[in-house]
């Protein structure tokens, strides 16, 4: 996102800076006013290319991140903040793609063994120099275990953009999304890029079902909460395997008629966005054709009706 050119860091880092030696030159030494202002063009140019944005992903290269921050979500999840080199840095990473995480791990025979696991952020390259990972470790897991382990100070490796999805604005008319668990976070960065973009024009509707275990497994419902309030395009439908007594939103696994329910139906301008647990997304994907949407590939591109992430 760019600022504006008259943005209190410009004025305060730039143009009251380059204005003193201007000033200045002109009270104490008139005869070198010409020079001042030169000196004052220069290093103003300078200072403005070094608050640019930078985009430091690399897609073929690992780099090394430091954890700044954790915050505990619950006993098993987490939000990690890592810092970028400099604080107007930002990932580079287009909204609807993810990143590549790569670890050293032990294994059971007592090899080490390099696992790479791909995740979405939960922050933006609207936020300068860093960027948030909302991670639930497994115990089985392997990154997530990691990534758990980690304490701040350490580093993690990543390279990136990785994925067939980018977002655009107005790109369909309505997003179908359904999410399970820690699926919701690709959902969340295509649905913050859409409210963003109200005010440039983009009139993207949006309905999710997001399914969960438990209440307490909802991630981010603040958040999503926040966001149907915010804006009446976006409309969230929680499912819930083990719902308490007085839940009001869907129960069980997500159906067909949840789908039929709660989310446009199949049309050329309209896609459906999926992702969760491998099982789930499979069998949506047979549901969802037998409503009428075009038959998922095994492996989605950006033109699909059906989307996978």
């Amino acid at each position: 996102m760019s600022d504006s050119l008259l943005a209190k860091k410009y004025v305060d880092g730039i143009y009251i800076p380059a204005g003193l030696i201007v000033f200045g030159t002109a009270i104490l030494k008139r005869e070198f006013l010409h020079y001042a202002v030169l000196v004052a063009i220069v290093l103003g140019a300078i200072k403005f290319v070094r608050t640019q944005p930078k985009k430091v992903l690399k897609p073929d290269a690992f780099q090394e991140f430091e954890l700044k921050e954790k915050t505990i979500i619950s006993h098993n999840v987490a939000i990690y903040r890592f810092g970028l080199p400099n604080p107007s840095d930002i990932l580079g990473l287009p909204i609807g793609q993810h990143i590549s995480i790569g670890a050293h791990l032990p294994q059971p025979d007592g090899t080490t063994k390099e696992i790479v696991r791909s995740y979405t952020p939960v922050s933006g390259d609207h936020q300068p120099g860093y960027f948030d990972l909302l991670i639930k470790s497994y115990p089985t897991g392997n990154i997530s275990k990691h990534m758990a382990s980690l304490a701040v100070g350490q580093t993690i490796r990543v390279k990136g953009p990785k994925g067939a999805f980018v977002y655009t604005p107005n790109m369909v008319r309505h997003f179908g999304m359904i999410a399970g668990g820690t699926g919701i976070t690709p959902m969340l960065q295509v649905i913050r890029a859409i409210v963003r973009g109200r005010k440039a024009g983009d009139t993207t509707q949006v309905d999710l079902i997001f399914a969960n275990v438990t209440k307490e497994d909802i991630l981010l419902k603040e958040d999503l909460d926040a966001l149907t309030k915010e804006d009446k395009g976006i409309r969230v439908h929680y499912v819930l395997d083990k719902p308490p007594a007085d839940w009001q939103g869907g129960v069980g696994y997500v159906t067909g008629d949840m789908i039929t329910k709660w989310l446009p139906k199949p049309a050329e301008d309209v896609k459906l966005l999926l992702c969760g647990p491998p099982p789930m997304v499979s069998g949506l994907k047979k549901t969802a054709e037998a409503l009428g949407f075009k038959k998922a590939r095994p492996v989605s591109k950006l033109e699909d009706q059906i989307f996978a992430f």
